[in-house]
């Protein structure tokens, strides 16, 4: 039984770093479910509290380390409250609509049109549209980073 969970385990941690590049899935469920399913068949017997606390930490900074990267990209190139929902709004909708081209030109394209929307010159919103895209791809790169860590730290404690 243990090989079956833990190579159910790897599965799932191989399939969230490869899903964390597909826009709108939530790639770190998978990586949840995994730890979950490895310790429901062996009866919950590998990890203790602060373990579980440490991956379900990791997990968590990962749930919020993309929207968080884009606002503050936006907001460090100078966009205002406008320019940020835009980015946000338009990572989704392009990747909704656009797929993984989307996911490029939605957060610049939104920034840069609430921006200019809320009054901002053409400059200004094209700074801001920029901060959002670089957020955008920072934000992905962290959430990379954190499954990568939680999956590592999980297997660690169970090999």
């Amino acid at each position: 039984m243990q090989t079956l969970a833990d190579g159910l385990f790897l599965l799932a941690f191989l399939a969230t770093l490869a899903l964390t590049f597909v826009p709108l899935f939530p790639a770190t469920f998978v990586l949840a479910a995994g730890g979950v399913l490895h310790q429901a068949l062996l009866g919950f017997s590998e990890l203790g509290p602060g373990e579980w606390a440490v991956f379900l930490l990791l997990l968590a900074l990962a749930l919020v380390a993309d929207n968080l990267a884009l606002a503050l990209g936006a907001r460090r190139f100078g966009a205002r409250r406008a320019g940020v929902w835009g980015a946000v709004l338009g990572a989704l909708l392009g990747a909704i609509f656009l797929g993984p081209l989307g996911m490029v030109i939605g957060p610049f394209a939104g920034a840069v049109l609430f921006e200019l929307a809320s009054g901002r010159d053409g400059s200004e919103a094209l700074r801001a549209g920029a901060g959002g895209a670089l957020g955008f791809f920072l934000g992905i790169f962290l959430r990379l980073l954190l499954h990568a860590a939680a999956g590592a730290y999980f297997y660690s404690r169970i090999s």
